[in-house]
């Protein structure tokens, strides 16, 4: 799968001075992350990638500071900074789940993404694009025929991917799905046939998980494959992304963070931390990540969707889905089209207002929140990228990552 005339990624990262890491024994006494440096973005100092070690450190003060003692806000988090194509090696912080007695983060942690899963479909997506199975301009119902349901005729699969289709956010029996534990695919069929349009499509936007269960159905049908196994043969495995997973099947539970959760998952069989929802690879936030495999996929999208003689995206594709789409929609307010971009799959910051992920970064920046306290952002003017991974619920304090975000971008020089 190497570009033609570039070289492999081993030779790049070997010309790089990639060097395999010494497994580390963790606290539990199981090795660090299996995948060696010639996988993945080799580690730098931060001055000779143009990042300030004394600015850098304000944010890995914070992190300390937030996940310390009995009464600690944030239970485990991790911070890695990127840029040119280099990482500052990952910091870990606190513990491995919210409990009292939780043993000190692993160095493999797996990390509940939420919803930076979504991006990671609608690249998937973006791939079949290229390969002329799917058009973003075309009815949903050309490739699920059972969309229609509730007057969804005119809804494009565009719509989908920015967040103008009008779906709901959850199905209305949501919460007893997973009570029942049902399976992925009783979601897919009812994110179709059972939802209803709270506005026509293109006319409103209105931030929401079901249109991404949509594209993942999608996908499994124009691939044959099911979205995780889509995702991991597709993208995962050609970039070397051996601790990354729709779903934490084939994975060791010991390594996946154990988060905080909402109330209505409080003391439940269905929570984020259980089993059901862990295997569940819900398209709409079930990935699971360890920092330094995603830091793969930000150079990926930062160069041009190419990394280290790995092509995924023609550089076109990257543009669509990192500059502001809602400016192809007329019926769309022109000030929720100015003041909040998206992308496809990808959003764009929107300083200025409450949502925004940081008052140093403009909008061009591109990324992505979760619910489980987790941020990623792209630069594509400073060539740089932050991952803020933590597991406390982002709704209670979502201050404290735009407080980590502005540290980490006031360290770019």
């Amino acid at each position: 799968m190497t570009s033609r005339g570039n070289p492999s990624r081993r030779e790049l990262l070997r010309g790089a001075g990639a060097a395999a890491v010494v497994a580390v024994a963790d606290p539990s006494g199981q090795s660090a992350d299996p995948m060696k440096t010639e996988d993945r973005l080799p580690h730098a100092n931060p001055a000779d990638i143009g990042i300030d070690a004394r600015r850098l450190e304000v944010a890995y003060d914070l992190m300390k500071k937030w996940t310390t003692g009995p009464d600690a806000p944030i239970p485990g988090g991790a911070i890695l900074v990127g840029r040119k194509g280099k990482i500052v090696p990952p910091r870990f912080f606190g513990r491995q789940g919210p409990e009292e007695d939780a043993r000190l983060l692993r160095k493999d942690a797996m990390f509940l993404m939420a919803s930076i899963t979504k991006p990671v479909v609608y690249l998937g997506a973006m791939m079949l694009v290229e390969r002329g199975q799917l058009n973003l301009s075309d009815p949903v119902t050309r490739y699920v025929p059972e969309f229609k349901a509730h007057g969804k005729e005119e809804t494009l699969v565009g719509h989908l991917f920015t967040h103008t289709s009008g779906l709901p956010d959850m199905l209305k029996d949501n919460v007893k799905l997973r009570k029942d534990h049902a399976p992925l695919k009783t979601f897919l069929d009812g994110a179709a046939k059972d939802t209803a349009p709270l506005f026509a499509a293109g006319t409103k936007l209105s931030y929401q998980s079901m249109g991404t269960a949509v594209v993942a159905d999608i996908i499994q049908r124009l691939s044959g494959k099911t979205i995780a196994e889509f995702l991991r043969k597709e993208i995962f495995d050609p970039l070397g992304m051996k601790s990354t997973g729709l779903g934490a099947k084939g994975f060791s539970r010991q390594r996946l963070v154990r988060v905080q959760v909402p109330d209505y998952q409080a003391k439940s069989d269905f929570d984020w931390n259980s089993e059901y929802w862990q295997q569940l690879g819900a398209p709409w936030g079930g990935l699971f990540s360890s920092p330094e495999d995603f830091a793969v996929l930000c150079q990926l999208m930062l160069g041009g969707g190419e990394w280290a003689g790995v092509r995924l995206l023609a550089p076109a594709s990257v543009t669509m889905m990192t500059t502001n789409r809602l400016n192809d929609f007329p019926d769309l307010p022109e000030p929720v089209r100015r003041t909040q971009p998206w992308g496809l799959g990808w959003r764009m910051n929107h300083p200025g207002t409450r949502d925004s992920w940081g008052d140093l970064l403009g909008r061009h920046v591109f990324g992505h929140t979760g619910a489980t306290g987790t941020m990623v952002w792209m630069d594509p003017q400073t060539q740089g990228f932050c991952l803020l991974l933590t597991s406390a619920l982002y709704e209670k304090a979502p201050w404290r990552m735009v407080h980590l975000s502005n540290a980490v971008a006031a360290s770019f020089v």
